[in-house]
């Protein structure tokens, strides 16, 4: 898949809230951005349920046209293909997470995508876009080595310790991990990230393994999802709800994460709720030991 028809060109606008398609510039880049972040957020459900998707590209888009999302190799796949049906330049990258704790890396656990912009002048600059990672800018960056944002959503973009020429994005202080890095060559297919799909989707040893998540920017906000527990971050704090109700719990997925729970029936809601609040109160037991 390369590019979008028409119907499903003016589909997609239309799920993340936009109405009309507009010259390929930076203005507008900057808009399917944060409309983006903001309509489609990043998650596991499909993962916690057992039933995850494929990351071929039609599929991909076949889940934003259906009203649903997934997590970066679903969200940036669709993506790179909505920019290059609007007449961007997209290029796709190897990356790599690095949780807390942990060393950066490069391993193929993400895709990365880059924007490439013909500006004033003669050159033509790279523009940073990741719409797959839930914790991440709000807007492109241009790939020069700075501090942007206005705290507490704060992103230092640097080399890369880890990928020769490459680069590094570093999260705001209270992110999700600490960085991504990205390697500077150019890839041209999803094959490499299949098999670490696999791994995130099915083995028992994925971080996402039986970890109901969504994760979403917004103009003013983070918010992040985790089974029962909303997690807001503001330029006023953190601020964490419990969240104690299956009415609760949907209006929180519908009202702050856009995500409706399309794919699933009624009965299956409900299960998925009760299951997450069993293992809600069985680890608050384990917190009173």
């Amino acid at each position: 898949m390369n590019t979008l028809t028409d119907s499903e060109l003016k589909s997609y606008l239309k799920r993340i809230h936009i109405d009309d398609i507009k010259p390929a510039t930076l203005e507008f880049l900057s808009e399917l951005h944060r409309a983006h972040v903001q309509y489609l957020s990043w998650q596991t459900i499909d993962i916690f349920t057992g039933r995850p998707e494929a990351i071929d590209l039609a599929n991909s888009v076949r889940l934003v046209l259906q009203g649903r999302s997934g997590y970066c190799f679903h969200l940036n796949g669709a993506f790179s293909i909505l920019l290059r049906s609007l007449g961007y330049e997209v290029q796709w990258h190897r990356a790599g997470v690095q949780p807390h704790g942990e060393q950066p890396r490069v391993n193929s656990f993400h895709l990365g995508l880059s924007v490439l912009l013909p500006e004033a002048g003669p050159e033509t600059e790279r523009w940073i876009v990741d719409v797959g990672l839930g914790g991440m800018p709000f807007e492109p960056l241009p790939l020069r080595y700075e501090v942007y944002g206005e705290a507490p959503f704060t992103y230092n973009l640097t080399s890369s310790s880890v990928a020769s020429e490459g680069w590094r994005l570093e999260y705001e202080p209270h992110g999700p991990s600490e960085g991504v890095d990205y390697a500077p060559e150019v890839i041209h297919t999803l094959d490499e990230f299949i098999t670490n799909h696999h791994f995130y989707s099915q083995s028992a040893e994925s971080p996402w393994h039986h970890v109901f998540l969504l994760r979403q920017r917004n103009a003013v906000a983070s918010n992040e999802l985790r089974g029962c527990m909303l997690r807001t971050h503001t330029a006023e704090g953190i601020h964490k709800t419990e969240i104690e109700s299956y009415t609760a719990w949907r209006e929180v997925l519908d009202g702050v994460f856009y995500e409706p729970l399309v794919r699933y029936s009624e009965l299956e809601r409900v299960e998925m709720w009760e299951r997450i609040r069993a293992g809600h109160e069985e680890w608050k037991r384990t917190q009173q030991v």
